[in-house]
C-alpha cells in the first residue's frame, strides 16, 4: 500500500484524494489534489507536481492527460502526483501565493509549522523526497517561451550528472543548466538525493495545446526510460544554455521584435526596435552575446526599464 494524502493504492490500482497542507481564513481545511498510481510490479518512484505558480496551467494539462493513459497493470514502480501545488495563487489565477505574497518555488524545503508557502512546500517536498526522481511541471508564466528544462542544482553538485540526463531524456529540445536561486524545488531536492528538473512548457495565458503536448511526451520518455514502462526512448541531442542575459527597455513605446522564439541571435544583432505610437523609431536594442532567443514579453508596449526579452547564452549541444 503507497500513500499519498488520503489518496491510498496497493499495488496494481490507482486512488485520488487530497493532502492537506493548512487550513484557509475562515478555518476550512486546504487540501491539494493528489493521485497515486502503484504499478503491478515493482521498480522506481516518480514523483510529478504542477501549478507550483498559480498561473502556470500548461503542466496541469499535462497531469490532466497523462494521468487517464496510466494503467497500473502495465507500470513498475509508483508514480505519485500534486496535481495543483499552490493551491491559494491557483484559485486566484495568480502567480503567487496571495496568503503570504510569496512564490511557493522559492519556499522548499519547507517548514510543517511556518507560512502558509512553508507548509505547501513542506508537504509536497515530503513526497517529492519519496521518489527516485522528480519533475516540477513549470511554464514561463503569461511570458512568450520555447519549451524548455530546467536543471536548477549547478554543475557542481553530486546530482548534476542524473538531472542533465533527467532533462535530456524528457526531451523538450532546449535545456537551460544554470544553478537557480534558493528555495527551488530543483535545487532543494537534489540536495536531498533526488535528481529533478523544473520543465518550463512554453508561456501563454490559460493553457497551450502544443506546449502541453510536448510536456505529454516528455513524461512517458521519463516512463519509458526510466522502466516504468515498457517501450525504448533514444534521447536525442538538447541545446544548453549555460547563462541566461535578459533585456529591458530603455525608453516608452511599443516593441517589435527582429527575431523568433528559437532563433540563434549574434552578439550586435537587433533583437527588438521600440517605436512611438505614431511608428516613429526611437531605440533599437541589440544583443550583447550569442545564443537562442529564449523569452519574450507578451504585451507590446513597455515602459522605460520594463522587462522585453531574454537571450540563452554559451550555448552547446549535449
Amino acid at each position: 500500500m503507497t500513500s499519498l494524502g488520503t489518496a491510498s493504492a496497493s499495488p496494481g490500482e490507482v486512488e485520488t484524494g487530497r493532502l492537506r497542507v493548512g487550513e484557509a481564513r475562515d478555518g476550512s481545511p486546504v487540501r491539494l489534489p493528489v493521485a497515486v498510481i502503484n504499478g503491478a510490479r515493482d521498480g522506481k518512484t516518480l514523483y510529478m507536481q504542477a501549478a507550483s505558480d498559480g498561473d502556470e496551467l500548461n503542466g496541469v494539462g499535462v497531469i490532466q492527460r497523462v494521468v487517464p493513459q496510466l494503467d497500473p497493470a502495465d507500470i513498475a514502480g509508483t508514480i505519485l502526483v500534486v496535481g495543483v501545488a499552490n493551491y491559494y495563487a491557483y484559485q486566484m489565477a495568480q502567480h503567487r501565493n496571495p496568503i503570504d505574497d510569496t512564490k511557493l518555488n522559492r519556499a522548499y524545503p519547507g517548514d510543517g509549522n511556518g507560512t502558509t508557502s512553508e507548509r505547501i512546500a513542506a508537504a509536497t517536498f515530503e513526497a517529492a523526497s519519496r521518489a527516485d526522481l522528480a519533475l516540477d511541471l513549470h511554464q514561463g508564466s503569461t511570458s512568450q517561451m520555447i519549451e524548455e528544462v530546467r536543471v536548477r542544482c549547478g554543475t557542481r553538485h553530486r546530482l548534476h550528472d542524473e538531472c542533465l540526463e533527467l532533462a535530456k531524456v524528457f526531451g523538450c529540445g532546449h535545456v537551460l543548466d544554470q544553478k537557480g536561486p534558493d528555495g527551488q524545488l530543483a535545487r532543494a531536492a537534489p540536495d536531498d538525493g533526488v535528481p529533478t528538473v523544473d520543465p518550463e512548457l512554453g508561456g501563454c495565458v490559460g493553457w497551450d495545446e502544443t506546449s502541453i503536448q510536448a510536456g505529454v511526451n516528455g513524461v512517458f520518455n521519463v516512463l519509458q526510460y526510466y522502466d516504468f514502462l515498457e517501450g525504448t526512448v533514444t534521447p536525442r541531442p538538447q541545446t544548453r544554455a549555460s547563462g541566461f542575459e535578459q533585456y529591458g527597455s530603455p525608453v516608452g513605446g511599443l516593441v517589435d521584435f527582429n527575431v523568433e522564439l528559437g532563433d540563434r541571435v549574434s552578439a550586435g544583432q537587433t533583437l527588438f526596435e521600440v517605436t512611438d505610437v505614431f511608428g516613429t523609431s526611437k531605440e533599437e536594442v541589440t544583443a550583447d552575446s550569442s545564443g537562442v532567443f529564449w523569452r519574450s514579453r507578451r504585451l507590446p508596449h513597455v515602459a522605460s526599464g520594463e522587462y522585453v526579452c531574454s537571450v540563452g547564452t554559451d550555448v552547446d549541444t549535449y
